[in-house]
């Protein structure tokens, strides 16, 4: 369950949170939510395998990434937590010595869940738009749905859609295929 306290946020607010819980501030709100549940960090976690080898180490792929799990993006009063973010190296060649990003990153992925879904949707995606964010996957791991957003000037466009077990390439990482099956858990498994 996701809470939301209705009241200016400040950087120290955020920090006050315990450690269970992961913390952000968009438009003045704090709002806290539960660590992932097992199922969203298994998605995360083979995302982040199938992304990281090719276009992180070059291993395969075209390298000239920084792809990273949960970096603490800060925008203006704005603190936001994707569950992975990416840079091209030619726009961030070596990542800050600060716990957290001002450069906003060129991709963003949120994998969604019932308590965290509609803040991701109606909250984060504006502030990715006005940092310019070019790409933002939504991931939603219990319909295994990929939704991939690029921005083109000062609107989403949804690129594609995908469903289910296949193999794809999609924006920014058409260099390589991408192998979905990866990321799903069988249906019974898990929450």
């Amino acid at each position: 369950m996701t809470v939301t306290v209705k009241k200016p946020a400040t950087y120290e607010d955020l920090r006050a949170l315990p450690e269970t819980v992961v913390g952000e501030i968009v438009s003045g709100e704090l709002v806290a939510s539960p660590r992932p549940a097992s199922r969203h960090t298994l998605v995360t976690s083979a995302l982040g395998g199938e992304l990281i080898g090719p276009f992180q180490r070059g291993r395969g792929g075209p390298g000239g990434w920084w792809i990273l799990d949960e970096p603490e993006l800060h925008f203006g009063n704005d603190v936001l937590v994707p569950d992975l973010a990416g840079w091209r190296r030619t726009r961030m060649p070596v990542p800050p010595d600060e716990s957290f990003f001002t450069l906003p990153p060129d991709w963003s992925c949120e994998v969604l869940s019932p308590s965290t879904s509609s803040f991701d949707r109606e909250k984060k995606l504006p502030v990715y738009m006005r940092e310019q964010v070019g790409h933002v996957w939504f991931i939603e791991p219990l319909t295994q749905t990929l939704e991939i957003f690029r921005r083109e000037h000062d609107r989403w466009v949804l690129a594609n859609n995908y469903v289910g077990e296949q193999r794809i390439r999609a924006e920014p990482f058409e260099a390589m295929e991408l192998e979905l099956e990866a990321l799903w858990l069988p249906a019974n498994t898990g929450r």
